[in-house]
């Protein structure tokens, strides 16, 4: 029996699965397909210090995983002494700078932080767009570890002196784990200090801004082996000692795989925290005008191209916690869905924190347009519902545009639990949508790269079709709501562009 552990360091929580790759004869959860049996997850806070700032403590990721962990341990004993192998999916984007013993210096800056718009200014004056297509394959925008470190750098003088090593989000509890510094060519793709197409950093563009070579970890492929368990991770996890870690990838390629996506055929749609629509690609093919992302896969040679909506969920979040102060996102998709396709006229654009696809503009801002005496709270919830799809369909329209496009929608995160989203997305995306029948795909597609590197599996694609399912519904366009959403689609493209000078 291998058993393989998955963690994935989110925005909003952290999660571990268990994946038992031979059915060892342990029973799985009710309702899980493939091998996934057991699955613990702890949720934490953004902390927001100053308006358009978006931080954590890394310290707070490993308590939270300490409880995860304990968890599993105490709920599956026999599977969880039986792990093979550890692998990571995370949150992309994120600084986390440390000293040389791998303490933080600072709290974490995240994906959706705005702070380093100054930063974003002066890497457009030096670096042209032609420069960051060829090199970077992606625009730079704030959020981003580049401008995020510049900040640091000119804001922190004290703690730019004490950081030694840079590292995303999961490779910061990797660390932990294993003892080791390390990095891996999709989270570093994503912090746009690197060379996309030949999977390594761009040490041009470091040396050009004097940043220091060895913040650097060298950057290995997501398969890889970083690291052994070490004792004290092992006194402190009850993982056994000397348990192979992977590398991982970052958490857009690894819902990719657990979504059962990698090849062509299919496009992701994603809703959380933020939203994606990504592709897969055996090239890193990217837009000319920078409005999409291409960034290293977690499966060695490809590529992952997506354009990104940065409050997706966080959208009916900051409703539901901040507006009207409802119980939980159930009761909201029952309200919405008593409103018609369309809100009666109401739309949302959900640019609560600045926009990236198709924008690229971090002072971009969130609206309900088209208010009247009759809305009620109903059609603002479904017209926030439909104002991320829309934002989606934006994606979708310049990936088409690059000639990325596929035939069916394989929708994920926790937008894919709501049927009235999911239609809204069939409607607006015009394509069928289906959902995995696994949940948590980052955290699965993290289990099947490192059942893949251990050798549990042949490869990722036979992970895929051992523990990659869907479920039977899909959820079919219609012609009539399609029409309906077409003119607010028509009128949802011409809001920002009418209203960016203000």
């Amino acid at each position: 029996m291998a058993v393989i552990l998955g963690i994935d360091v989110g925005t909003s929580s952290i999660k571990g699965m268990l994946l038992d790759t031979d059915g060892g004869g342990f029973s799985q959860e009710e309702g899980r397909a493939g091998g996934a049996f057991a699955v613990s997850s702890q949720e934490y806070p953004v902390s927001i210090p100053h308006p358009g700032w978006a931080e954590q403590d890394p310290e707070l990721w490993w308590k939270s995983l300490l409880a995860v962990l304990n968890r599993l341990r105490n709920e599956n004993p026999k599977a969880y002494e039986a792990v093979a192998a550890v692998g990571f999916s995370g949150q992309m984007h994120g600084l986390v700078l440390t000293d040389g013993l791998g303490k933080p210096v600072r709290p974490a800056i995240l994906w959706l932080d705005q702070r380093s718009r100054d930063q974003l200014r002066k890497i457009e004056e030096q670096v042209t767009m032609e420069e960051m297509g060829q090199i970077f394959r992606n625009r730079v925008s704030s959020g981003f570890a580049f401008p995020s470190l510049l900040w640091v750098r000119e804001q922190e003088p004290d703690v730019w002196a004490g950081a030694e090593r840079l590292l995303c989000p999961k490779d910061y509890i990797r660390l932990k784990v294993t003892g080791m510094f390390g990095a891996e060519v999709s989270d570093a793709s994503s912090t746009c200090l690197f060379a996309t197409g030949e999977r390594d950093w761009a040490w041009e563009i470091i040396r050009r801004f004097q940043l220091p070579e060895t913040l650097f970890p060298k950057a290995a492929e997501s398969m890889d082996i970083a690291g052994l368990i070490t004792g004290q991770c092992a006194e402190e996890t009850g993982l056994r000692k000397g348990i192979p870690v992977i590398y991982g990838c970052g958490d857009q390629p690894a819902q990719s795989i657990g979504n059962g996506v990698t090849g062509g055929g299919r496009i992701i749609s994603n809703i959380g925290t933020g939203g994606q629509i990504s592709a897969f690609s055996g090239t890193p093919v990217y837009d000319r005008k920078l409005r999409t992302n291409t960034f290293c896969h977690g499966i060695p040679g490809a590529y992952t191209i997506f354009g990104a909506t940065l409050t997706a969920g966080m959208s009916l979040n900051w409703a539901k916690n901040k507006l009207f102060y409802l119980d939980d996102y159930e009761q909201i998709s029952r309200e919405a869905a008593t409103a018609p396709p369309g809100s009666e006229g109401l739309l949302f654009l959900p640019y609560l924190s600045g926009e990236r696809t198709p924008h690229m503009d971090s002072e971009a801002r969130g609206m309900f347009f088209g208010l009247r005496l009759s809305h009620e709270r109903k059609h603002m919830l479904r017209a926030i519902m439909e104002g991320v799809a829309y934002s989606l369909r934006d994606c979708l329209e310049i990936l088409r545009e690059i000639g990325v496009d596929e035939p069916v929608v394989i929708a994920s995160g926790g937008g894919a639990a709501s049927p009235l989203w999911l239609q809204i997305q069939a409607d607006v995306l015009g394509k069928p949508v289906r959902v995995c029948a696994n949940g948590e795909q980052a955290c699965l597609g993290s289990c099947i790269l490192a059942a893949a590197a251990a050798g549990a599996v042949a490869s990722p694609e036979e992970g895929v079709s051992r523990f990659v399912a869907l479920s039977e519904r899909t959820y079919e366009p219609s012609r009539e709501r399609q029409s309906v959403y077409e003119e607010g689609y028509g009128i949802y493209r011409q809001l920002y562009a009418r209203t960016a000078h203000l």
